[in-house]
């Protein structure tokens, strides 16, 4: 089940400090009915029990004091259809399209944010996703294809494009460790920067926060949509303004097949005088387990496959088309200044319900098999509720669209092994 609340939580957490003290968190617990999470302090080291009290200083508890007053999702707005721009209207313009794209790149204007916090535990893997190999003959990684797909931009712009690169608490040190000791896959890794997602706690039914061990908060990653504020935290928002970037194409891991500061995509964008813009691709069917760009009272949103009512799937527009056809990809391009003006939004909270690992009351871990509490996301595309206008703009899936979920089956190694090799890539 997922809730939807107002909250404020990414600014809050950027601008906490450090060096709680025992006093200081025993008053924070107190306020927030959490004092639990010290049960087993006079049990730590000294560098357990200040680790611990830096979790607590960071943790943002209004979330669960907020989730126990949601006892209901939030209604969404009057949902209706939004057109994308499709592939025939864009091969039409395409020279002009890919002509400003170019120049804006050359410019300096347009950075790379790639999504790189997930682990590879769903394809039986201990290490970051991005790490996965999906070569056959030789080695060929996640990360080797998104780089590669950027270099080829690269080469057409004769310029350089800063790449960001976001990762967790749990994949960091792997990620840098592995794209270093790869040379970046022949990326220049001055133009290379890292930054870790903020997390949030994790919670039991009441509101609760879960122990993930005895001097340790039971934590996530805060959801893609706190990919911003993270940028921010980490201080590289300074480096975006001092190079002059004003866009920002942000892009899934997943996706092998992800074409990245697309020249054609980024002069669509700037031409149509948009401030932000969506990769969409056609639905193979209407339940296909994609969200669906549309819009929510007059301004661009974003449905959920899980939210699409059957009304909504079996809708078709004048001309007997599907009227929710155009399914997202995680690809998007925004305005910078337009991130920095929702800085100061709300944006919603989804709460989600999860299997989340704690110790139980005599200090045991227990994994359990059912859900047992929520975990705090910001999802990206709610990010795109906020802005002005959005350009959805089609791409064939065959050539841009080959997610990793699975091993097995739809959205699978697989599956993105068939398309690497109908793309030409050598496995």
């Amino acid at each position: 089940m997922v809730y939807f609340i107002e909250y404020e939580s990414c600014l809050k957490a950027a601008e906490r400090g450090t060096g709680m003290r025992l006093e200081q968190a025993k008053e924070k617990l107190k306020k927030y009915g959490q004092e639990h999470l010290l049960k087993y302090y006079d049990e730590l080291s000294d560098t357990e029990k200040e680790a611990l009290l830096s979790q607590i200083e960071a943790a943002d508890m209004d979330v669960p004091e907020a989730c126990r007053h949601s006892a209901e999702p939030a209604p969404r707005g009057v949902i209706t259809p939004l057109s994308a721009m499709q592939i025939p209207e864009i091969e039409a313009q395409r020279e002009s399209f890919t002509a400003a794209g170019l120049e804006a790149i050359r410019s300096g204007k347009v950075g790379a944010v790639l999504l790189a916090g997930g682990m590879g535990t769903r394809l039986g893997s201990e290490d970051p996703k991005g790490m996965f190999n999906v070569g056959l003959t030789r080695e060929l990684y996640i990360f080797e294809c998104q780089i590669h797909n950027l270099l080829d931009v690269v080469r057409s712009a004769q310029t350089w494009i800063h790449l960001f690169v976001m990762t967790s608490d749990k994949n960091h040190e792997k990620t840098v460790s592995f794209l270093t000791e790869h040379d970046f896959f022949g990326y220049n890794r001055e133009y290379v920067h890292f930054f870790q997602q903020e997390t949030a706690v994790a919670t039991d039914y009441r509101g609760k926060i879960f122990l993930e061990g005895k001097g340790r908060l039971s934590t996530s990653p805060n959801g893609n949509g706190g990919w911003f504020i993270s940028l921010k935290k980490a201080g590289l928002l300074e480096l975006v303004h001092r190079e002059g970037i004003e866009w920002l194409n942000v892009f899934a891991v997943d996706n092998v097949l992800q074409r990245i500061a697309d020249p054609c995509f980024v002069g669509a964008v700037i031409q149509k005088n948009c401030v932000a813009g969506a990769k969409v691709v056609r639905k193979n069917d209407p339940h296909e387990k994609v969200g669906v760009i549309c819009l929510e009272d007059g301004r661009p949103s974003i449905v959920e496959y899980y939210e699409l009512t059957e009304e909504m799937a079996q809708a078709k527009d004048e001309n007997g088309v599907p009227a929710y056809y155009f399914g997202v990809i995680l690809n998007y391009l925004f305005s910078v200044a337009e991130l920095e003006r929702i800085l100061e939004r709300k944006l919603p909270l989804h709460v989600v319900e999860k299997k989340i690992p704690y110790l139980g009351d005599m200090g045991e871990t227990v994994k359990p098999a059912e859900p047992n509490g929520y975990k705090y996301e910001c999802l990206v595309l709610d990010m795109i509720h906020e802005m002005e206008n959005c350009l959805p703009f089609e791409v064939e899936r065959e050539r841009e669209f080959a997610p990793i979920k699975n091993m097995t089956g739809v959205d699978s190694v697989e599956s993105a092994r068939a398309l690497l090799e109908k793309n030409g890539v050598r496995l």
